[in-house]
């Protein structure tokens, strides 16, 4: 599972005994980024906890730089920093954003954003998914006395009751906890089997990501350009004169990417990045992942909330998909840690509270991310002067700039 899982019949689910029930307070279906997150903030909480998954979760090979990196944002950082996460990071695999600029599709077109503006250290913090998992893992163990994470077994059957919900693992184990909470991604299986509609609809563009060595120095100023094409190139800065680039391209160009040798790949993403940051040297393999927006009705239903991709799938081009993903987590916890005279964690009263919170951090940020991306893949001229037009209007209002950062800085 760890973000995405399938859809199992319950056809070969041999009978449980007592022996095979394993009872919590909370079960989390995904042992990812966020929903190990959520079961290290709720130490302490008086919640029993644990999480199923297809596969144990683990670090990997610590070879070269992880393709996959997440610019965390300064209100994330103090979550994983309370949770016992963040000082587990080593500093030099960690590197500030203080400064972006964000090119439109016509020269001269731009806009620019600085954490000094806002009395903030950084925009955000890049950091390899391989280092966040790792130290997310050993404050995960160092929060537990015993193991609470089942791996190896797919969940095939959800039911839900008054006071408890159950799920059948394929390999006969039934794990009953009074709240499930969903974080296995995009395609989660606890959402279907809650029963929440959702809306999904591919974006007919994939993400191209990949590291690099860089000739100048970035200064810690990350770089993004909307293309003509309907795509957008981010060149994220990494610790040294490194760089990680995010490339939201047309299918048809991803894949024309994907398959060209390293010396013409590299050339493509100088030329798009207007070789500013001179010479590019790639380092490592490439990486792609389809781009698709997702919806649900609801983040909850009975006895099950929904947290990270499952709860929401955006457009990249912000860097706000784990973020949403850990602030899912750090509402959830915050609710089920005061409960108060509440004592069972799936009640009706604390979903609520939990979902009223997140639906407009959620809600804009989906409608925001979505809507930049239909403005900015339209070939229409009327409206590619309109949007060139306004971004230089906004780069004159630092009010409006710093007004429009607030949310990601959350």
């Amino acid at each position: 599972m760890s973000g995405e899982s399938g859809t199992a019949t319950a056809t070969a689910v041999p009978a449980a005994t007592a022996t095979d029930v394993h009872e919590y307070d909370v079960l989390i279906v995904g042992a990812g980024l966020p929903g190990l997150a959520l079961a290290v903030a709720l130490r302490g909480s008086g919640l029993s906890c644990a999480l199923v998954d297809r596969q144990h979760p683990s670090v990997g090979e610590a070879t070269g730089w992880d393709q996959r990196i997440y610019a965390i944002s300064p209100g994330n950082a103090r979550f994983l920093h309370d949770a016992g996460i963040w000082p587990r990071i080593d500093p030099d695999r960690l590197a500030a954003i203080e400064s972006m600029r964000v090119l439109g599709d016509r020269e001269g077109t731009q806009l620019d954003f600085s954490a000094f503006d806002i009395g903030e250290r950084a925009l955000a913090w890049m950091i390899e998914q391989r280092e966040l998992m790792k130290a997310t893992l050993g404050a995960w163990a160092a929060a537990n006395e015993r193991e609470a994470i089942h791996a190896g077994a797919a969940p095939v059957t959800l039911a839900r009751g008054r006071n408890r919900a159950e799920i059948r693992l394929d390999d006969g184990k039934t794990l009953a906890a009074r709240l499930v909470v969903g974080a296995d991604g995009l395609r989660s299986w606890t959402r279907g089997e809650a029963g929440i509609d959702a809306t999904q609809r591919a974006y007919g563009q994939s993400a191209v990501v990949a590291n690099f060595e860089t000739e100048n120095p970035h200064h810690g100023r990350a770089w993004q350009w909307f293309q003509s094409d309907g795509g957008v190139l981010a060149w994220l800065p990494l610790p040294g004169r490194r760089m990680s680039i995010v490339w939201s391209a047309p299918a048809a160009k991803a894949a024309q990417l994907l398959e060209q040798d390293d010396a013409a790949f590299t050339a493509a993403v100088a030329a798009a990045g207007h070789d500013v940051l001179g010479n590019l040297q790639l380092i490592g393999a490439r990486a792609s992942f389809p781009l698709s927006f997702v919806r649900p009705s609801n983040m909850v239903a009975d006895r099950v909330a929904l947290i990270g991709d499952a709860a929401h799938g955006i457009h990249p081009l912000a860097g706000q998909g784990l973020n949403l993903g850990y602030g899912d987590a750090a509402v959830l916890a915050k609710v089920l840690r005061a409960r108060g005279p509440v004592g069972d964690p799936g009640s009706p009263l604390l979903l609520g509270r939990y979902a009223r919170e997140r639906a407009w951090p959620t809600r804009s940020m989906q409608t925001l991310t979505d809507g930049l991306w239909r403005l900015f893949s339209t070939a229409n001229p009327i409206v590619c002067a309109l949007r060139n037009r306004g971004m230089m209007i906004l780069n004159d209002i630092p009010a409006a700039k710093a007004l429009l950062m607030q949310p990601a800085m959350r």
